[in-house]
């Protein structure tokens, strides 16, 4: 299972390697148009729902159906990956995803089915400009892009502090071109177990999205603490929303 992993931190990056380092792979993506349908097919009707018990999504309409996109997701269990495009893809089609990931899973065989997937790679301990440049560029041509903001996985179910590099990039994409109309959805991705095994059931909660040109005027370094701010507290009620509806469905069991 392949595991993606946030890029937040690419605004923090320090000079980037010189081209002529082997090691520095290219900030490009595409999609397959035979294996990334293909993929998608085989997960959504065949391996997910056999792997899981319930699948519950809810807030699917907040999802826009065009215009440029940043899916935040909280970061569960390696399954996220395969999760959120199963939630998304009936907004946004397959084609339109791409995903940031770790430099070390653009390698090898995996790295040949992250990159037809829509994969593109970022080096964690020396993010790039590159990178950044990548992610505004998909966006300017209005593409959906998925990025883990708390940067990892937590299993204690609590929204994490978030990175601030997934407001930095967002800003700067509407920043470059007038009335873009950059939107970020909150998702909380919640398991009945902190490891998902079989039979695991999963409530995935899509939150309202959030206009990415309300902070555009003044300081970007404080417009993006107060966007990095609004995403955290939109996590955080739909966690608390999640809480809500364990705690009831609780009572129910208990009553009966």
């Amino acid at each position: 299972m392949m595991e993606f992993h946030s890029s937040s931190d690419i605004c923090q990056y320090t000079p980037a390697k010189t081209p002529e380092n082997p090691q520095v792979a290219p900030t490009t993506s595409r999609v397959s148009p035979w294996l990334s349908p293909l993929a998608y097919l085989l997960g959504r009707h065949f391996l997910l729902p056999l792997f899981f018990g319930r699948i519950s999504i809810t807030g699917r309409k907040n999802i826009p159906t065009t215009g440029p996109v940043i899916l935040a997701p909280t970061h569960r269990a390696r399954w996220d990956a395969l999760l959120v495009p199963y939630a998304a893809t009936d907004c946004l089609t397959a084609k339109d995803l791409r995903f940031m990931v770790t430099i070390t899973e653009c390698q090898g065989l995996q790295g040949w089915f992250v990159r037809r997937l829509g994969g593109f790679p970022v080096d964690i301990q020396h993010p790039s400009i590159r990178t950044l440049r990548h992610g505004v560029e998909l966006l300017q041509q209005k593409k959906a892009l998925v990025i883990f903001p708390e940067g990892g996985i937590y299993r204690n179910g609590k929204v994490h502090p978030l990175k601030p590099g997934i407001a930095r990039l967002a800003l700067s994409a509407e920043s470059s071109h007038s009335g873009l109309g950059v939107k970020i959805i909150p998702i909380s991705i919640n398991y009945s177990q902190p490891y998902p095994n079989w039979g695991t059931d999963v409530n995935i909660h899509i939150g309202s999205a959030i206009e990415v040109a309300d902070y555009v005027n003044g300081s970007i370094k404080q417009n993006a603490k107060y966007l990095t701010a609004d995403l955290a507290k939109g996590l955080q009620q739909l966690s608390h929303q999640e809480s809500e509806i364990t705690s009831h469905q609780t009572v129910l069991s208990n009553e009966c």
